[in-house]
């Protein structure tokens, strides 16, 4: 089961989930609003539903996704603008603090590579912005790559990132899966 199919399927989950118009909790309707154990709830939900998991997608507190004998994730949202379309403060501490025991992405890949498991690792961030963004992710996406690789030397694999617009809400109107392979030091 490869990286990038498995990213595809969820970044097609989250548009069934963002189609849906149900709202979380008193937000407005689309999927950009949802916190992070309710989003995967739904993800695994999906994907659970297709041919190719059969069923084996699981929801942990780590790692936060589990498909048995293939993939173990974690996963980060990257909101810069909240559902009230006010600029979040600290909203990219999630992906850059570089320290074991952080809930950062970085704190995320020294975790996975503790773990144990024949499953491979993948950290995976779920970014939304506005089209055209108003404050574009990629930056952020890169100086996590750079942070990782040269601060903490996390081995990481290529980046493999799908993006979808057309979103329902009026302030997460895209939205970009980006993951890494959390591969073995060297």
């Amino acid at each position: 089961m490869k990286l990038v199919h498995v990213i595809n399927d969820v970044a097609d989950a989250l548009m069934v989930v963002d189609g849906c118009g149900i709202p979380f909790k008193a937000f407005r309707p689309g999927v950009g609003p949802y916190g992070e154990p309710q989003l995967l709830a739904a993800l695994a939900k999906h994907l659970n539903a297709l041919p190719s998991y059969e069923g084996r997608v699981r929801t942990k507190r780590t790692p936060d996704l589990l498909i048995p004998g293939y993939w173990a994730f974690e996963f980060k949202i990257a909101r810069p603008f909240g559902d009230n379309g006010r600029e979040a403060e600290n909203w990219s501490v999630n992906l850059l603090h570089p320290y074991a025991g952080n809930i950062s992405v970085i704190g995320d890949c020294l975790k996975l590579q503790t773990l144990n498991g024949p499953e491979r690792k993948a950290v995976v961030v779920i970014g939304y912005e506005h089209t055209p963004p108003q404050i574009r992710l990629g930056p952020l996406l890169t100086a996590f790559e750079l942070v990782a690789r040269k601060v903490t030397d996390i081995n990481l694999g290529p980046r493999v990132e799908v993006a979808y617009s057309g979103l329902c809400h009026p302030v997460h109107q895209q939205l970009t899966v980006a993951a890494w392979e959390v591969l073995k030091p060297v």
